[in-house]
């Protein structure tokens, strides 16, 4: 088995040419949302992952192992419900209103200008529809949002200029 133990978001910091070559592993996100897991790369290779608790891989991210191999991150097509407005009986403000009671219920949710990705849930599925918004069940890449009090390297950018003053 070979330890991975470190993440760089993104491949940040490395040539696209490297990133392009390395090999890759394709991860749903129940097992992204995890710090340690087993995986199989493209090269067939097992992979033992240890991040620090907490941290979450992205689809995109580069996993450095102990021998200086990259392997890059692709988010896995997953089950997902697509959420979108109906444009016959509401406007796009129904989908804050959707994220907003998701986020009540602390479910994961990928946020996108004209829709919202969720894990399938039929009771959700049926509340979303009850608010007259239309779900689409497919099979998608699926990045929910981290939060605003994620761990480092979670891909929110940290900026300090004062909102308080404006």
């Amino acid at each position: 088995m070979l330890a991975v133990n470190k993440l760089l978001p993104q491949g940040q910091g490395l040539a696209s040419a490297l990133v392009k070559r390395a090999a890759t592993v394709e991860l749903a996100w129940d097992v992204r949302q995890k710090s340690r897991f087993d995986a199989t790369d493209s090269q067939g290779r097992h992979l033992g992952v240890f991040l620090p608790r907490g941290t979450a891989v992205r689809g995109g991210d580069v996993l450095v192992a102990e021998d200086g191999s990259m392997v890059r991150v692709i988010a896995a097509p997953q089950p997902v419900m697509v959420v979108t407005h109906c444009t016959d009986h509401g406007t796009s403000f129904d989908l804050v209103r959707a994220a907003y009671h998701l986020g009540n219920r602390h479910v994961p949710i990928e946020l996108k200008p004209d829709h919202l990705k969720i894990e399938p849930d039929h009771v959700l599925g049926d509340m979303l529809r009850s608010m007259h918004l239309i779900v689409h069940e497919t099979k998608a890449a699926f990045e929910p949002e981290s939060g605003a009090y994620s761990a480092p390297g979670t891909h929110h950018h940290g900026h300090d200029h004062g909102h308080d003053q404006h």
